[in-house]
């Protein structure tokens, strides 16, 4: 048994004890801050629009997939993946449809995102 000051911070010593890591699960793929911002901002602009309606985030152990809905009962009508081992080939992201059909892959999100992204499609 501990004793304890009237003082000390108990979460202090708790936090003491078990060492947070920077990464929990080291083996898992993952967004970073600026993809998730990049993604999440499209995301907001398809939602106002009315086009898309919930998401999804999984980070496995070989990449992390981002997919999107429009009702929450259906299969994504987009996945948003990042798979680091083709990141010398065809690139880490990619964007993948319902069907399965890779609609761009490339070294940049930003570019990835453009076959999705209204906001530039010619009318």
């Amino acid at each position: 048994m501990s004793v304890m000051s009237e003082d000390a911070d108990p979460s202090g010593q708790r936090a003491a004890a078990h060492p947070v890591a920077a990464n929990a699960q080291p083996n898992r793929v993952t967004f970073n801050r600026l993809e998730l911002h990049r993604i999440l901002n499209l995301y907001g602009r398809m939602v106002a629009d009315g086009e898309w309606r919930d998401y999804a985030i999984d980070f496995l152990k070989d990449r992390a997939v981002f997919s999107v809905f429009r009702r929450a009962s259906e299969v994504p009508i987009y996945r948003i993946e990042k798979d680091p081992r083709l990141a010398r080939k065809q690139g880490m992201y990619s964007v993948i449809s319902a069907t399965g059909l890779i609609l761009r892959r490339g070294h940049e999100l930003e570019r990835v995102l453009l076959v999705i992204d209204r906001k530039l499609a010619v009318v």
